[in-house]
Formats: structure tokens, C-alpha cells, sequence
């Protein structure tokens, strides 16, 4: 059995999700399926491909990943399949939504641009492509098929989204906030071990000593800067919200200068 990741922008109000479940499991019935999250913003390819690429590596090599968020649904953008060197497969659309992830995962070991899908029932829809031909792609590739069943080679992606870059200035390391999750914590673009022993970090008027162990270390209301999950810099307020107390989201800048 293979693990299939999932990623949309389709919401739950909708029946899509299953739909897209469904298509996949017509052709690969042994899949495991796992739901990253369908609640990314309608059409927000950037958010998108950071959670994909936060998500990848806790999944063992071999996982199938299959991500939709597809403002040009319908167009000449290309559908596209991609193996890793570690192993995995990454399917979507060619808007720049899978790159992060495929990089983090060591890169393209070779990709195709999906102009068959084995398996698949029923008409391709112009606006359904979850449904019609990314989902049965992934099945294919659950099911052990090969990645040269689907199309021809790609030769490289026509669209690439990178995390925006950390610069340093002098002895600070200046980056932005990327995202903001469901507790409101601050998801920077500095990597945790990039960063000095003991350090202050600013965010507008704002000064945040760290690094703290643990969301706990400072007393209820306090504000902490610690190493999240995804291994960058986050910026939280214990029992609230670090994005309403420093009126902050993605994009906004942050530097850490260190304490000597």
C-alpha cells in the first residue's frame, strides 16, 4: 500500500475533496490517503507551496504527493508528474506550486508532462482537472505504475516559486514572516540553525528575546521567539496570538540580532 498525500484549495463545503478521493481510488484502491489540508486560500499557489513543502519530508520515501491549487485550470499550463531522488513522486500543476517541495526532497530525478491518465473514467472537464487527471495520475503512481505511462519528459518546469531568501546585515539576519497558522503563531524564513546561541528578535517597535525550549517557557500573555516544527523561527504569545498582538502577517519583515 502506498501513501497518497492530498492538498487543495478546495474547502470542505464542497463535494471536490471526495470526488478527487474517489478518482484516485478508482485506479489505485490500495492507497492510503492523507489529507495535508484543503483549506489553503482560494488560488494561493505561494501558501500553498510552502505547506506542501513543510509537509514532505515527515513521509516516508516512495509517498505519492499529490497537491491542486490551480488558478489556470483550463489553460496551456501543463500538468505535470515528478520524481525525486528520494524516491517520491510529486503531482500538479506547473505554477510553481510543487517546486519548493521537489527541491527539499533533493530534487528532480526525472518529471513528465501528464497527457495520459490510465485508469480514469469519463470525460476530462476543463475545470475539474483534481478530478480528472491529477488524481488518477497520482493513482497510477500508487499502484506502481510508470512514471513514462503518463506523458513525455519534461525537461524542466516552466514555472518555480522559491521561499524568499534571508539576508544578513552585518550581525543581523533580516527575513519576513511567511505564514501565520491556525494558533497565530509567526512562521519566519529563518532557519532555527542559522541563528546565534541567544538572540533578540525585532518585529516592528517590537523586541522578542530568545530562543525559548518551549511555547510554556514564559509566563501566559507573554510573547517568546522559538524553533518550530519546520525547523524556522516562529514568533508566538503563549495562550494567544502573536499575528493580532504585533498586528502582523506574511510578508512582514523580521530581523535577530545576537546577544553577546
Amino acid at each position: 500500500m502506498t501513501i497518497v498525500t492530498l492538498l487543495s484549495d478546495f474547502g470542505s463545503a464542497d463535494t471536490y475533496v471526495g470526488q478527487m478521493k474517489g478518482a484516485l481510488l478508482s485506479v489505485a484502491p490500495d492507497a492510503v490517503l492523507v489529507d495535508l489540508t484543503h483549506a489553503i486560500a482560494p488560488q494561493d499557489v505561494r501558501g500553498a507551496a510552502f505547506h506542501l513543502w513543510a509537509a514532505v519530508e515527515a513521509f516516508p520515501p516512495g509517498t505519492v504527493h499529490l497537491a491542486v491549487v490551480d488558478p489556470g485550470v483550463g489553460t496551456r499550463r501543463r500538468a505535470i508528474a515528478a520524481r525525486v531522488r528520494r524516491g517520491d513522486f510529486l503531482v500538479g500543476p506547473d505554477n510553481g506550486l510543487l517546486s519548493p517541495a521537489l527541491a527539499r526532497l533533493g530534487g528532480i530525478e526525472a518529471a513528465v508532462e501528464i497527457v495520459r491518465t490510465p485508469g480514469r473514467r469519463g470525460d476530462v472537464s476543463r475545470t475539474f482537472h483534481g478530478r480528472d487527471i491529477f488524481a488518477p495520475a497520482a493513482g497510477h503512481l500508487a499502484r506502481g505504475g510508470r512514471l513514462a505511462g503518463l506523458g513525455p519528459p519534461c525537461a524542466r518546469l516552466d514555472v518555480r516559486i522559491e521561499l524568499p531568501p534571508y539576508r544578513r546585515e552585518g550581525r543581523r539576519i533580516v527575513g519576513e514572516v511567511l505564514h501565520v497558522d491556525g494558533y497565530g503563531n509567526l512562521v519566519t524564513n529563518l532557519p532555527a540553525s542559522e541563528l546565534p546561541p541567544s538572540f533578540v528578535v525585532e518585529i516592528g517597535a517590537r523586541r522578542i528575546a530568545g530562543p525559548r525550549s518551549s511555547y510554556q517557557a514564559v509566563p501566559r500573555g507573554r510573547a517568546l521567539a522559538l524553533a518550530g516544527g519546520s525547523g524556522l523561527l516562529e514568533l508566538a504569545v503563549r495562550d494567544g496570538s502573536a499575528s493580532r498582538r504585533f498586528s502582523a502577517g506574511a510578508g512582514n519583515p523580521v530581523a535577530v540580532a545576537p546577544v553577546s
